[in-house]
């Protein structure tokens, strides 16, 4: 537990050096496509170093970066990609796809965790390289199809604005998306953005069912205000809603938003030493507790801080 709030720790603080008001913000994306292809990509370095493809379970794989997750779901039917990652990311995950005997322009059905840049910053790309139809939660939608500027928190900051994309299915809590004998189920996990989204589905590995869940973030970003938010009235209880639903699913493989929220380096270490090391339901729990606290703690902060003034 102490090495996961270490990393967890760790992973924070690279967000926080990235989002917090007080830090110098990345550098202005450049215009145009050569200056695109030139420009520096934003965020912690390990967002942009690659990391080794692999099959997670069943089919289920893991083509993101070292920092940032996506996943690939195969079916006979096409494939459902999750996440685009930065805008810079999509030649990486087009990499990462082929390198394990899969094509990008298979991808048929195109999802995200939540609207944030550094997640669905290369949808247009991949919208444009696939035909993929794009499904996002109903309260993120406004945001990606802006690129980012009616987002409650980043909307006025330039540098974190991204190409915006057309929603071609808007989703909604508890609705299913399907291709091929995949079904994924959307819980709206709302607070650290309006639709942010927790995937749950069902995989089969060595004759059992395993429920594999892809958090998409409970963190509390820092510069958020869980009280009295203009932009954002209903924050602090959309959070304390999505940990309730959190808690509520069963889970058997914990993934995420982010390979640091279930140690994915460390697991995939381990991956063809017995085990599935992806199996992990305890880890789950200890997560989405550990997160739920430290949302309340914040939220108690700055209930406190509101009634002194």
């Amino acid at each position: 537990m102490l090495t996961r709030l270490i990393l967890l720790g760790s992973a924070l603080a690279f967000i926080s050096g990235l989002f917090a008001q007080a830090n110098p913000a990345p550098a202005k994306p450049a215009q145009g496509n050569a200056a695109q292809a030139n420009a520096a990509p934003p965020g912690p370095p390990d967002w942009s170093e690659p990391f080794p493809s692999h099959r997670i379970i069943d089919n289920v794989y893991y083509v993101g970066s070292q920092g940032l997750a996506s996943y690939l779901i195969t079916t006979p039917a096409g494939h459902i990609l999750i996440n685009s990652d930065l805008k810079t990311s999509v030649p990486l995950i087009r990499e990462s796809i082929e390198k394990l005997g899969f094509r990008l322009n298979d991808v048929k059905i195109l999802l995200i965790s939540h609207a944030h840049f550094d997640h669905d910053g290369g949808s247009a790309e991949v919208k444009k390289l696939t035909g993929a139809k794009y499904m996002v939660m109903d309260g993120d939608v406004g945001v990606v199809e802006t690129g980012g500027k009616s987002d409650f928190q980043y909307g006025d900051d330039a540098t974190l604005l991204y190409p915006a994309a057309k929603v071609d299915r808007v989703l909604h809590d508890g609705d299913e998306v399907k291709l091929g004998d995949a079904t994924l189920t959307a819980h709206k996990t709302a607070g650290h953005t309006r639709g942010c989204t927790t995937w749950s589905l069902k995989v089969r590995e060595a004759g059992k069912t395993y429920d594999v869940v892809i958090v998409g973030s409970p963190n509390v970003n820092p510069g958020y205000k869980l009280v009295d938010n203009a932009r954002y009235p209903e924050i602090a209880d959309d959070y304390a809603r999505g940990f309730r639903v959190l808690k509520s699913l069963p889970c058997d493989v914990f993934l995420g938003a982010h390979g640091s929220y279930y140690e994915m380096e460390e697991k995939y270490a381990k991956l063809n030493a017995g085990a599935n090391p992806y199996i992990d339901s305890e880890g789950y729990k200890n997560y989405v507790a550990d997160r739920e606290q430290a949302f309340f703690s914040e939220l108690q902060k700055q209930t406190a801080g509101a009634k002194k003034q």
